[in-house]
Formats: C-alpha cells, sequence, structure tokens
C-alpha cells in the first residue's frame, strides 16, 4: 500500500459511511485518521447525537472482528478481560476470553461504569494486552478502542480519570446536525436506512499495511519543535495544573502523519499539526479550578496557544519541495 491508496481508502469510507451518516464527514476522517495512527477515539456529547451509530458505522465497514460492550454501573473487570472457569468434562481450568479481546471494541457509554471497571483497559489501551491471574496475553493487531460517553454532569456517570484520558488519542465532539441535515436524517428514517445496511469495505490487511505506510511520512524538524513547543506551552499555562504529557505530544505527531497520509501527502505541513491539536491535545488538560473542566475551555485554550506560538515556514516543513 502506498500513499495514494491511503486517499484513494479516504474517500471510499467517507462514502460509504456516508450512505447512513448525515454530515459527520470530518468527524468520520478524524477517527480513520486515529484507527490508522493506531490510536484510540472517545466521542462525547449528549444522548441523540449519533456517537454509538458513527462508531457501529465505522466497525461494520472494516472487515475485523467487532465486539460492542455496554458500559453499566454493575459491569466487573472480568466482564471484559474474561475469566478462568472449571471444565468439569477435562478437569482443568480453561480461559474464556472477553470482549476486549476483538479488532475494533465499541465501549459505549464508558463513564457509566465504575473506575474499577474503567481502569481494566488502561493495560489493554496502552500495551495491547491484558493480564489475568499472573499471566499475560498479546491482543490481536489492530486493536482500536471506540468509546463514547454523555457529558459527566449527567446523572449517573463517572469522570473519567486524567490517566485513562491520556489513552485516547482523540476526543471528538459530535454535535448537533444543522436544520437540512436534521432534514435528510428525517428522510433517511422514512427510508429505513440503517447501520445493518452497511458492509465491510477495508479488510484487517488493508488495514495494517495502512498502519504501516503512514510512517513514512516525512515531518521536518521544525515542526518536531513546533508540536513540541504547543505541549511545552500547556504545561507553563497558568490556569492549567496538567499539561499534555509526552504521549500527547507523541499521538499529535502520529495523528499528523496519518492526517498528511489519508490526503494523499507524504510530508506533513503546519496546518496538519493546528487542525488535529484541539482533538488531540485539549482533552489531555487539567484545570487548577476544577469547575472550570466543565465549561469547555480546554479548546480555546489550544486555539490561543495556537495563535501565539510562530508557526514554521513551508518551505522547512516539506523539505524544500
Amino acid at each position: 500500500m502506498n500513499i495514494q491508496d491511503m486517499e484513494l481508502m479516504n474517500g471510499q469510507l467517507i462514502e460509504h459511511v456516508g450512505k447512513v451518516i448525515v454530515g459527520k464527514t470530518h468527524t468520520v476522517e478524524l477517527i480513520l485518521t486515529a484507527i490508522i495512527a493506531s490510536g484510540h477515539v472517545l466521542l462525547e456529547d449528549v444522548p441523540g447525537t449519533g456517537k454509538t451509530m458513527i462508531a457501529k458505522s465505522m466497525a461494520s465497514s472494516l472487515d475485523c472482528t467487532f465486539q460492542r460492550i455496554q458500559f453499566t454501573p454493575d459491569l466487573l473487570p472480568s466482564d471484559l478481560t474474561g475469566i478462568h472457569f472449571y471444565n468439569q468434562k477435562s478437569g482443568d481450568f480453561e480461559f474464556r476470553p472477553g470482549p476486549l479481546f476483538a479488532n475494533l471494541v465499541l465501549a459505549d457509554e464508558i463513564n457509566r461504569a465504575t473506575p474499577r471497571t474503567q481502569s481494566s483497559l488502561l493495560e489493554c489501551m496502552e500495551e495491547r494486552q491484558i493480564s489475568i491471574d499472573g499471566s499475560t496475553r498479546q491482543l490481536e493487531r489492530p486493536f482500536i478502542v471506540i468509546a463514547t460517553q454523555n457529558p459527566i454532569d449527567n446523572q449517573g456517570t463517572f469522570p473519567l480519570p486524567e490517566a485513562q484520558m491520556d489513552r485516547f488519542m482523540m476526543k471528538i465532539r459530535m454535535g448537533y446536525p444543522s436544520g437540512e441535515e436534521s432534514v435528510e436524517i428525517l428522510r433517511r428514517t422514512v427510508a429505513s436506512r440503517s447501520v445493518d445496511d452497511l458492509s465491510s469495505i477495508i479488510s484487517r490487511e488493508q488495514l495494517l499495511k495502512a498502519q504501516e505506510t503512514y510512517k513514512t511520512v516525512n515531518v521536518n524538524e521544525d515542526l518536531l519543535r513546533y508540536i513540541v513547543q504547543l505541549t511545552e506551552a500547556t504545561r507553563k499555562h497558568p490556569e492549567l495544573s496538567l499539561g499534555v504529557s509526552p504521549r500527547g505530544a507523541q499521538a499529535l505527531l502520529k495523528a499528523s502523519q496519518a492526517w498528511a497520509a489519508l490526503h494523499g501527502r507524504d510530508y506533513v505541513v503546519p496546518d496538519d499539526i493546528k487542525l488535529l491539536a484541539e482533538p488531540v491535545l485539549a482533552h489531555r488538560l487539567v484545570f487548577r479550578n476544577r469547575i472550570r473542566q466543565q465549561e469547555g475551555l480546554a479548546e480555546h485554550i489550544i486555539q490561543q496557544i495556537l495563535t501565539e506560538i510562530e508557526v514554521p515556514t513551508e518551505t522547512l516543513t516539506t523539505g524544500g519541495r
């Protein structure tokens, strides 16, 4: 697979998902970017905005093993990872894998589970492995978690801890559709178009090759320094007690490479980084005043930093092309 193939893949997926999802082209591109970069995605918005539907649409478009987990307060870590049980016929203990043993996992309403259950995802999201009863089991590649959550001020929810948030490459807000998009949604409701109508168009082998191809995208040294400057600025911001971690800087780099590849380029430009900075970095910020954490000011701070940091010139970023 080459860069041109990845650009074609991007266009095909947008068109395919667009058969059931109205007006979310940019969201689809962001999710595909994270998947190509082997990153996890957190979709957040109020109920009824299509979070689960777009996640299922992406899963239906990929020819990979898929599991959906409905998170509830009584869900236990073993319900996710699996258990050892005694088989009376064989007289031995056998392992029954949980739903995390899949290529694509939809963690629906993840913030309705208790912190204990949420924490069971930390190891598998970061290291692609699960430790159970003293033994470690590797997860099959690719392994991607697409989680959905309602805003944390809703009843019956548990806010995700900072360590959990940092595992997500991107946090994407769905938003309400426009008036025309709402009319089109109703038209499709009448026509009974659903996610079940979608077939897979990207094989597991193609996805694995794409996850290797994007790494060949060139990133100029000045852009690496630009990413570092952006992340360091968050650590020095007076309103923040916790800025972007080195993992966050790596996520922005990988996402920029994947975004460039999906748009037919073998090099990253500053606009790639600026476009992805908000969904990749904003959810990693922690305010000194936790009340302000819920006011959606993290995105504003990222945009403010983007205007303050000098952008490298185009001749430098493209290697003098």
